[in-house]
């Protein structure tokens, strides 16, 4: 089983993204991105290098002039400008040129970071995702979005910096812990209830198979993700306007987050800051309450996070002020209009937020 997905820009081919079963087809993919003869340096965590390191340091030492291998502590306290800084290191030491690339090997904070260390290092060398984790696979990954947190802000630094390729072996979410699968579903359920409300219905109809990680099933869950993502940054590739839709569930998601400590998962975050979206939505008359309290009890079904506690709305909406999402003092905010239709506002007030965290902190009582 294979699927390309092809990215384009101005209508011009820039990268694919591959899905694939193994790593077989990973050294022909490279040979086409022109990767034959340079040094190549594998970016990976300290999780996903015991598990696909050496396998895939085997097959880019096929085609590569020379493989080495950066290795970071397993976290997203490690998505810092220091590691950054120990990466360039790495690469200055190996003598890496503008010709040679990083392989981002893991999750989304490693292809975050290799991804800016990529757009910074000589101004610029390219890169490659290999995404391990289904998180990645379905969001991070795809965009060019790359960055690093500053002092707990999230993703305070960073740039746009397209990969050469996107190469996914759907096998490696076979090694996938259960909440990590479960934070990635998040990114998944947003990306129906942003774009496409029919990919978003066969989601929850595939429930059981999905959780039971059926290969073929996941193959069509990544595809459609992935082609929902693409239709998304190919209109808007530096997130001018259409591509903010992608932040759904993020501005609350990202102060839970921050507030958290990042105890929390991405996903499991994102999986709140949707149900409060959500919430705004149909406190509007956008949702019915049929379809609010789907929305909600579906990351039930994917076990994610439906309630908070130990934080309270004043803070988290203080947090969400110091978001990079602000837009000229106001707070952008994407609710929906129906299942699969999201739109951009600027008008949510305090109090709709406020309502809608105090639904998650007593979501457990409500009916």
């Amino acid at each position: 089983m294979s699927k390309r997905i092809t990215v384009k820009q101005n209508d011009k081919p820039i990268y694919d993204i591959v899905i694939q079963q193994s790593y077989d087809n990973l050294e022909e993919e490279l040979v086409k991105i022109g990767a034959s003869g340079k040094k190549l340096c594998i970016v990976t965590d300290s999780n996903v290098a015991p598990l696909y390191c050496d396998q895939v340091k085997d097959v880019l030492s096929k085609i590569s002039s020379k493989v080495t291998v950066f290795e970071f502590p397993a976290g997203e306290e490690s998505k810092t400008l220091d590691t950054v800084r120990e990466i360039y290191t790495h690469l200055i030491e190996e003598h890496f040129e503008r010709k040679d690339m990083i392989v981002a090997l893991g999750g989304g904070v490693t292809g975050d970071m290799a991804g800016y260390t990529a757009a910074t290092y000589l101004r610029g060398i390219d890169f490659i995702q290999i995404p391990t984790t289904l998180l990645a696979q379905v969001d991070s990954s795809i965009g060019g979005k790359t960055g690093v947190d500053f002092d707990q802000y999230k993703n305070m630094v960073g740039a746009f910096h397209m990969p050469r390729l996107v190469y996914m072996n759907l096998d490696t979410l076979n090694t996938l812990p259960n909440e990590q699968f479960a934070s990635g579903m998040a990114e998944v359920l947003k990306s129906g209830l942003i774009k496409d409300g029919a990919y978003y219905e066969w989601v929850i109809t595939n429930m059981s198979e999905i959780q039971e990680k059926d290969s073929i099933t996941l193959e069509k869950l990544v595809e459609g993700s992935c082609n929902i993502k693409r239709i998304v940054v190919e209109k808007d590739p530096t997130e001018q306007g259409e591509r903010a839709l992608l932040n759904l569930g993020h501005t609350i998601g990202h102060a839970i987050e921050k507030l958290k400590d990042f105890k929390l998962l991405h996903g499991e975050c994102v999986a709140l800051g949707t149900i409060a979206a959500a919430h705004i939505s149909w406190k509007r008359g956008l949702l019915t309450d049929e379809e609010f309290f789907e929305i909600r009890d579906m990351m039930v079904g994917f076990e994610l996070p439906i309630s908070l506690d130990d934080l309270t709305p004043k803070e988290i909406i203080q947090t969400t002020k110091s978001d990079k999402k602000m837009d000229q003092g106001t707070v952008k905010f994407i609710l929906l209009n129906a299942i699969g239709k999201a739109f951009i506002t600027k008008d949510v007030t305090d109090q709709e937020m406020e309502s809608a965290i105090n639904f998650l902190l007593l979501t457990d009582l409500e009916d």
